[in-house]
């Protein structure tokens, strides 16, 4: 999730002002679900890294460490007070308990891989760890698939900038690494809607033939 109306040069020049803080600080505001465009700030620390105005070593520490405290928030957030909350959104948006209950068992299924790939899935990467606390998933496998998944993410993101910044402008790569996340949001978001939907049809076609029979009686 990022701040669309800021414009490149803008965050450019928010990591020049405030180099490492702004990158720590981006990517753990925006995991605790701030509109605050971290992913970006990561690829322009990661940029500016190429152009030797910051450490290579130090972007990629900065953005690793803001996603682990920020994910380690989320997960905590989740685990103690989550689901009520959960609860209260699914009622403004129609959803039962019963359909809640299932979103939470599938994903404590995969929820080591929703936390890991999570990390490169605009949106995934802030609900990914609440979501781990929610469905109780033990503290030390969620820091496991934590730390590899920022890691990995600082890494790719960080190197991305660092290299092809050298030869296609900071806006380009901002734009790909955008429609990136967006279209794997997109993947995601059918992988568990066309199940529940499925389900739902399934339960309204057994409901209407329970019906049927009822009437024939």
């Amino acid at each position: 999730m990022s701040l669309d109306f800021i414009s490149p040069e803008a965050i450019q020049e928010i990591a020049q002002q405030y180099g490492y803080w702004a990158i720590f600080f981006g990517i753990l505001l925006e995991n605790l679900g701030l509109p605050i465009p971290g992913e970006t700030v990561t690829l322009a620390g990661g940029f500016l890294a190429g152009n030797h105005q910051l450490n290579y070593w130090y972007v990629l520490g900065d953005a690793a460490a803001g996603a682990i405290l920020g994910g380690t928030c989320g997960y905590a957030i989740g685990r103690y007070g989550g689901w009520p909350l959960l609860l209260n959104l699914g009622k403004v948006f129609r959803f039962k308990e019963t359909q809640l209950e299932e979103i939470r068992r599938q994903f404590s299924e995969n929820a080591g891989k929703a936390v890991l790939m999570g990390r490169f899935i605009a949106l995934l990467r802030i609900f990914a760890s609440p979501l781990a606390g929610i469905a109780e998933m033990p503290f030390w496998k969620f820091m496991l698939y934590n730390v590899s998944g920022a890691l990995a993410w600082a890494s790719v993101m960080v190197s991305l900038a660092f290299f092809a910044g050298q030869v296609v402008p900071l806006e380009k790569l901002i734009g790909l690494a955008s429609q990136f996340t967006i279209v794997a949001l997109l993947i995601v978001v059918a992988w568990i809607a066309i199940p529940l939907w499925l389900e739902s049809r399934k339960a309204k076609q057994v409901e209407a033939a329970h019906q049927a029979v009822d009437q024939e009686k």
